[in-house]
């Protein structure tokens, strides 16, 4: 991971306060899953922007409210289901399978030996507002590969 999650949170919350916008002391906690990592549980009374990256780049940057914990823990794994996974993403990418020799079968374990996961965790009274904030900051800062842009690789 060449970037770092306290500065950015940090940031962020520097950001928000400037904008005017209230976010209690110790309401965001950062879990880093350094690869390689298990597919994680959201915490009760949680909500999270999850961020994907390799030693090099940023993936996917992506958010869950609460009550989403099987979408959070599972989602970015498959290929199959909705539209914007990460195995979807780089299974989409020929670069990407190509050079890691990624296929349906072994997309969701190289996600898992590959890439960190850092999961900005919300408490869930923040205004959901404040977690799209958030998504939004990090994409924009991380500028990840995989945000559903035309000029994916």
């Amino acid at each position: 991971m060449n970037w770092k999650p306290e500065q950015l949170l940090d940031d962020f919350l520097i950001a928000a306060k400037s904008g005017k916008i209230e976010i209690p002391p110790n309401t965001i906690c950062i879990e880093k899953l350094l690869m390689p990592h298990q597919k994680p549980n959201l915490p009760a009374g949680k909500m999270a922007v999850y961020v994907f990256s390799t030693e090099t780049c940023v993936l996917k940057v992506g958010k869950v409210n609460t009550g989403s914990g099987p979408r959070y823990k599972y989602q970015h794994y498959r290929h199959k289901g909705n539209n914007s996974t990460l195995a979807k993403s780089l299974l989409a990418d020929k670069n990407a399978c190509h050079s890691y020799k990624l296929n349906e079968d072994n997309v969701s374990d190289w996600i898992l030996e590959n890439t960190d996961r850092v999961n900005f965790l919300v408490d869930a009274e923040v205004d959901e507002f404040v977690l799209s904030l958030l998504e939004a900051f990090l994409q924009v800062r991380l500028q990840p590969i995989y945000e559903g842009r035309t000029n994916q690789p």
